[in-house]
């Protein structure tokens, strides 16, 4: 992809490109939707990366050039707020991250692709964001810390693609370490790594198909449902400023004054942190084989208490379930589409391979992409002209 993203800037504006950086794309373990409630995650960033090729120009302008959708966008310099092009807010919003920090962003070429399937749940929108961030630290020289270019690169999804979403696919695709998982907390930016052999036991995603649009789903809905939560308990409990200083005694004694459905957002959320940490200490013991139901309930929490499934998932988790080999699954990602993790014994893999695509073609008439990942390292610049 290095030499194809290099060729495809040269096709274009006639030089080299001045810096290519590589920004995976992520998977989460456990932990979902807890990001943005202070709460724990477990991501890791794997084998799938977008590439970028990147040049700074004296244009006062912006060229971009979106390879795998042959789409080209340019916007004037500075940037001024987002444009009409879904795809090139997200780099836009980048830029008018370090115009915010008071950097001067000259006008820039800049070329990107690569292998991150879009709307499947692995973050294709902050490896976008990070791999941009990289290349702008890098060319101008402004040695932003890792974390703030995370947080930079939240504000652009904030801002400019109108998604509230948390820290950790950010962080992900920076922080990223080869065969590991990271724990993030979200509230403290605390992080420590766990060792993950993905030879030993193989993490495999089943693409739904189905695509997610989280700027136009219930995912924003979720995280008001969640803060209205938040300021119900803190009439009782001021202690409590997000579910992360929640406990399921405190929601079930306020259970009427939340109603069914907040309730039900509030202890997902709370369960959820818990799975976190019951996960990091089976890992810290040797014990793969024991996160397997901890994916299970997961799911389940995600289908029934913060109903952010759907049935291409569900029959895709429970089409695993009774698999040889299969230790766990679940949704994975913002929900209502993308993919379905599965942790399972290498041995297992092309039976369950066999067995998953037929299946899930016979039920819903379309071709189940199967993707198998290894964990990989966070973005970073992989060719420079220097």
């Amino acid at each position: 992809m290095t030499d194809t993203i290099s060729a495809a800037f040269h096709a274009r504006f006639g030089a080299a490109p001045q810096v290519v950086v590589r920004a995976p794309g992520r998977l989460n373990l456990i932990g979902e939707h807890t990001d943005y409630n202070d709460g724990l995650v477990l991501p890791a960033a794997i084998d799938r990366a977008i590439y970028f090729a990147v040049s700074l120009t004296e244009s006062a302008s912006a060229e971009l050039v979106a390879v795998d959708l042959g789409e080209t966008h340019t916007a004037p310099l500075p940037v001024g707020g987002p444009g009409p092009v879904a795809w090139a807010n997200y780099l836009l919003g980048v830029i008018a991250g370090f115009q915010a920090r008071g950097v001067a962003v000259p006008g820039l070429q800049c070329v990107f692709g690569g292998d991150v399937p879009e709307g499947a749940g692995l973050s294709s929108s902050a490896a976008l964001e990070c791999g941009l961030a990289v290349a702008l630290d890098a060319l101008l020289r402004t040695q932003v810390p890792r974390l703030e270019l995370a947080l930079l690169a939240q504000q652009a999804e904030h801002t400019y693609a109108g998604v509230r979403s948390g820290l950790m696919d950010q962080f992900a695709s920076l922080f990223g370490r080869a065969a590991h998982v990271v724990r993030f907390d979200c509230r403290s930016h605390d992080y420590a790594y766990f060792p993950f052999d993905t030879a030993a036991y193989r993490l495999i995603l089943c693409n739904s198909g189905v695509k997610h649009a989280l700027a136009s789903s219930a995912y924003n809905q979720r995280r008001q449902e969640c803060e209205a939560g938040v300021a119900i308990l803190q009439r009782h409990h001021p202690n409590i400023h997000s579910l992360r200083d929640a406990t399921l005694a405190q929601l079930d004694a306020h259970r009427a004054a939340l109603g069914p459905v907040i309730y039900r957002r509030c202890a997902y959320v709370v369960a959820e942190n818990a799975r976190v940490a019951a996960a990091c200490t089976h890992l810290l013991a040797g014990d793969v084989a024991a996160v397997g139901p901890l994916l299970y309930a997961t799911h389940a929490g995600l289908r029934d208490d913060y109903e952010v499934s759907c049935a291409e998932l569900d029959f895709l988790v429970d089409t695993a379930r009774p698999l040889p080999g299969v230790l766990g699954a679940r949704l994975m990602g913002g929900g209502f589409g993308g993919c379905t993790l599965n942790l399972m014994a290498p041995e297992a893999v092309s039976g369950f391979i066999a067995t998953m695509q037929p299946a899930y073609e016979a039920h819903f008439g379309e071709a189940l992409e199967v993707i198998e990942v290894a964990l990989a390292d966070g973005a970073g610049v992989v060719v420079t002209s220097d």
